[in-house]
């Protein structure tokens, strides 16, 4: 399969892709106030930028039927995908950005229109196969690796787990995560679940010993080990 090369006529269209491919993740067709609500706009606007989508066969569109990605389409937001989260491993790991500070930057950066560039700095950064997150970074055919991960929420008393990933993104989580000296491939065990709340008592690497509550532990995403 040959690499798939990003055409768009626009920024807002390549981002509009995204959202679409993101809100379709846990459905087979995303409204159009679902996408309002994603784009923080108008359901009238999205509307009209569907409307254009469809017309160069990257969606597939009928009003009040929902929404969803053509094959062309969910590649192209696939490229998108790829560009931000290279993007997001070269800034932490070469400019030693943290991961709290990547989003914004790659958000700019992932329109940059360079096969050539994306796929230089892929090889510079030794073929990641995951960003700074724990998202996986799709390759030049989109295709990408997937980890079987589970809210750390989920386990049960003693049970041991590697962190993989967050639900959240935000940077006041993140901040929190490195405040409390949690970091992806940490080695954690349930030492303890509060039937009050559910919040969990945690060993990290096997000396530190953390309470969070249930809603940090539904937000780290782990595999069991």
């Amino acid at each position: 399969m040959s690499q798939i090369t990003l055409q768009m006529n626009s920024f807002t269209e390549e981002n509009y892709l995204k959202a679409i491919y993101k809100l379709l993740e846990n459905e087979t067709v995303v409204t159009t106030n679902a996408i309002a609500e994603k784009m923080n706009t108008k359901a009238a606007s999205v509307t009209d930028m569907l409307k254009k989508l469809s017309d160069k066969k990257l969606i597939n569109y009928q009003k009040y039927q929902g929404v969803s990605l053509t094959a062309k389409g969910e590649k192209v937001a696939l490229m998108i995908i790829r560009k931000h989260r290279l993007w997001e491993m070269f800034l932490v790991e070469k400019l030693s950005f943290k991961w709290d500070e990547v989003h914004d930057v790659a958000e700019q950066l992932e329109h940059i229109d360079s096969d050539k560039l994306i796929a230089q700095i892929d090889k510079f950064l030794n073929y990641p196969k995951f960003d700074p997150h724990g998202d996986p970074i799709p390759d030049a055919n989109g295709k990408f690796q997937l980890q079987k991960s589970v809210p750390l929420s989920s386990l049960k008393l003693s049970e041991h787990c590697i962190m993989t990933g967050v639900v959240d993104h935000s940077s006041a989580f993140l901040q929190y995560l490195d405040k409390s000296g949690i970091v992806l491939g940490n080695d954690i065990k349930i030492k303890e679940v509060i039937a009050f709340d559910k919040s969990l008592q945690i060993a990290v690497n096997k000396k530190n010993t953390l309470f969070i509550s249930n809603e940090v532990a539904k937000n780290i995403l782990v595999i069991i080990k």
